[in-house]
């Protein structure tokens, strides 16, 4: 395991303060959820992209644009319909008044896209969305086109009414980092929601950090030492998932056809590196591996009928396994 040069150890004790003022600008429109709210931020900073499933009315778009003010970054909304087209998204070539081809760039240019209701469009166009996740680049017509850096995709999806949804393919939920759930807001907190939204007072989000800065961190996040044992946990714990493997746990053959894959691995690693950094520690250790991997693992697993007959959860699962 390798030590961190001086100036990298000084900008890990510049990011728990930085990190706080984060928190404290998306705090002053987002009440309560701040496990969503450091699991989304985790994800920013490691690189990564969000699945939000809630139910309608628990503010995730508010908390997307939210984030996306306090990073300082630029933000765009789309909303999947059944009629969206990846033209729609991506762009599409035009023939100007010079009548040559010219490429107008979609929505989807932009550091963060907040993915609408992601499972109401058709699978042509939730996959124009992959190559978008996984090389930041488009291609259109021939070329392809970089995205702007950092890039992140937040999609949101409605648990509750599947009528006339095209659920993701595994493929597709495997590139989102984390699955969130976001819930019902405490008494305390939706009290304290209802009077702060019923009035004419609009709070000011602040931006914290620049693109370039936000960059620096995630590269700080990679940069930051791992031990053994801690990525050998890791990787434990990923193929526990796997049900046709010798010496997964009971309650995974009994219940899940298919466990995570490699990426579920990495993403383990990465995003215990930066729960240790969130924490102000310069190496995670087994418990930030623990503390994210509920929302890395959850969607990764696909149940049996048995499993689902018997009302048992993803994370019900993970939680025997740790």
């Amino acid at each position: 395991m390798s030590t961190l040069p001086a100036n990298d150890v000084q900008a890990v004790e510049r990011f728990g303060d930085l990190y706080r003022r984060l928190k404290s600008q998306v705090g002053q429109v987002i009440i309560g959820q701040d496990a969503v709210v450091d699991d989304v931020l985790i994800a920013v900073f490691s690189r990564g992209h969000c699945l939000l499933v809630g139910v309608p009315g628990l503010a995730k778009t508010l908390l997307v644009n939210t984030v996306a003010r306090a990073l300082g970054l630029s933000f765009n909304r789309i909303q999947f319909t059944p009629d969206l087209m990846p033209s729609d998204i991506v762009g599409s070539e035009i023939l100007d008044e010079e009548r040559r081809f010219r490429f107008v760039k979609g929505p989807l240019f932009a550091n963060i896209i907040l993915a609408d209701e992601i499972n109401r469009t058709p699978p042509k166009t939730q996959a124009a969305l992959l190559e978008a996740m996984q090389e930041k680049a488009v291609t259109a017509g021939g070329h392809t086109y970089k995205l702007p850096e950092p890039f992140f995709v937040l999609a949101t999806q409605n648990p509750i009414e599947q009528e006339g949804t095209y659920p993701l393919p595994e493929a597709q939920l495997d590139r989102f980092m984390f699955n969130i759930w976001v819930d019902y807001p405490s008494y305390a907190d939706e009290l304290a929601v209802v009077k702060a939204t019923t009035s004419d007072i609009q709070p000011e989000v602040a931006p914290v950090l620049t693109a370039e800065e936000i960059q620096f961190y995630q590269g700080l996040v990679r940069r930051l030492p791992v031990p053994d044992n801690v990525v050998e946990y890791a990787v434990k714990l990923a193929t526990r998932t796997r049900p046709n493997l010798d010496g997964a746990p009971a309650i995974v053959k009994d219940n899940l056809g298919w466990g995570a894959g490699p990426r579920a691995s990495q993403f383990l690693v990465v995003g215990a590196k930066c729960h240790a950094l969130v924490h102000g520690r310069f190496s995670p250790d087994i418990d930030d591996v623990k503390a994210v991997a509920k929302p890395i693992l959850r969607h990764r697993m696909v149940r049996n009928y048995k499993a689902e007959a018997e009302g048992i959860t993803a994370d019900r699962i993970v939680e025997a396994i740790l």
